[in-house]
């Protein structure tokens, strides 16, 4: 078998189909949203500063959503979250393009669509994580994986970006927004294709629905503490981002400025880091999933920052290049093999709430770290910085490994032999039914 129709393989299943096209225009619609809402920000007369509050906002409506996301997602039907969410945002984006293209938009308007939009993001990863497994057999989970892990970055990195740039040149910001719009809104019709899982009967007792989310949260916590290799993995790749991304982040332009760049060569350095991103998803989902699955995982994601220690020593851009390259591509590789083990292994009870606790552990660390590295480059100086951002992770990833006894958990659990019940039968708690 070759490697592409490999990768393709999820694709076989008409429900999944409709799953992967909802995200890839959602994708495509967040990328023309990013760079759309940046020069209306400029149109209005805006600065870094009102950017900043509208960015800002949409962050922490999505650390705010996140892990009451992830309850909900564990009991309702997914599909009902992911029409929402979609709706939500081709109504919202919709209105502002509408004013701005009217001439009446005002930052506020903005801000408040970028909070709506990120709260709405919130509710979003977890059901869309809970989900692929129902739709998917799990021979072809790490597929299913590495084919978001390519789309991501072309769609919302690559494409989305640069037909925003084209519309907002061509004809006015309020005219990207429309077409990001229009996106969410085909997001939502695809939406429509998918099943819809009946929830898990949950013992509530007398709970009010608020007191049950928050016990629903709670047990997501508990068993994240409970699950050695989980905690771990969290732990590290929460200490990761923090030592990481600041300086990828903030630093990186500096670094090549000082190079004798500027922001197109930081365009490439990003674009490199993204293409690479996609070249490592397709590898990793053409092969089979490693036999030591953990070990793999948490040494691509350590050994992976090792090239951030480029920029703080060379002022060649071919060589930041291929530096961009390979983090993109250990970074993303990490990923496809950590979807695919919280869907193999995480109860589907529980799969929602976990993957809300990694997307807020992510959201908590990455604005922490992009808050530091500034201070602290200025502190020890920016070679010092990207050393230790850099050679820090690999460190940590080879603790984590060791502490967490990874080799002898992940021999005791095999993820290289597949179960033979098919995802899809119906079981007593749950059926599948459209709607």
């Amino acid at each position: 078998m070759t490697a592409v129709p490999r990768a393709l393989s999820p694709l076989r299943h008409p429900h999944y189909r409709w799953l992967a096209t909802s995200l890839a225009l959602s994708l495509f619609g967040h990328g023309l949203w990013a760079v759309a809402v940046v020069w209306q920000v400029v149109a209005l007369g805006g600065g870094p500063a009102a950017l900043s509050l509208v960015t800002a906002l949409s962050a922490g409506g999505m650390l705010v959503s996140t892990l009451v996301g992830g309850a909900l997602a564990d009991r309702l039907p997914q599909r009902h979250i992911l029409l929402g969410v979609t709706l939500t945002e081709g109504v919202t984006v919709g209105a502002v393009a509408v004013l701005s293209l009217t001439g009446v938009l005002a930052l506020g308007h903005l801000a408040a669509v970028g909070l709506a939009g990120g709260i709405a993001l919130g509710f979003y990863y977890p059901a869309y994580s809970a989900l692929v497994p129902v739709l998917v057999p799990p021979g072809d989970l790490l597929a299913a994986n590495g084919l978001e892990g390519v789309v991501r970055p072309v769609l919302a990195h690559a494409a989305g970006p640069a037909a925003a740039g084209f519309l907002v040149a061509a004809i006015s910001p309020g005219a990207a927004l429309a077409a990001a719009a229009l996106a969410a809104f085909g997001a939502a019709v695809c939406v429509t294709g998918l099943p819809v899982r009946a929830a898990v009967p949950r013992d509530g007792g007398a709970r009010s629905p608020v007191t049950g989310l928050l016990a629903d949260v709670r047990e997501g916590f508990g068993y994240m503490v409970r699950t050695p290799w989980l905690l771990a993995t969290l732990l590290f790749a929460a200490t990761m981002l923090l030592a990481f991304i600041g300086p990828f982040e903030v630093l990186v332009p500096f670094a090549i400025q000082a190079a004798g760049g500027g922001p197109t060569q930081h365009a490439y350095v990003l674009a490199a880091f993204g293409i690479g991103g996609a070249v490592g998803s397709l590898v990793v989902a053409s092969l089979r999933l490693p036999r030591r699955y953990l070990t793999v995982m948490v040494l691509l994601w350590g050994l992976g920052c090792v090239p951030l220690v480029v920029f703080g020593f060379t002022t060649d851009l071919w060589v930041m290049l291929v530096a961009g390259a390979v983090m993109g591509a250990t970074f993303q590789a990490g990923m496809v093999i950590w979807g695919t083990l919280l869907q193999r292994r995480v109860p589907a009870g529980l799969l929602g709430r976990v993957s809300s606790l990694d997307f807020f552990l992510s959201l908590s660390f990455m604005p922490l770290s992009m808050a530091l590295a500034g201070p602290v480059s200025e502190l020890i100086g920016l070679t010092a910085t990207f050393v230790v951002g850099g050679l820090a992770p690999a460190v940590l990833a080879v603790v984590t490994i060791v502490v967490a006894r990874m080799p002898a958990d992940e021999l005791a659990h095999p993820l290289d032999v597949l179960p033979e019940a098919p995802p899809l039968a119906p079981s007593a708690g749950e059926r599948l039914d459209l709607v």
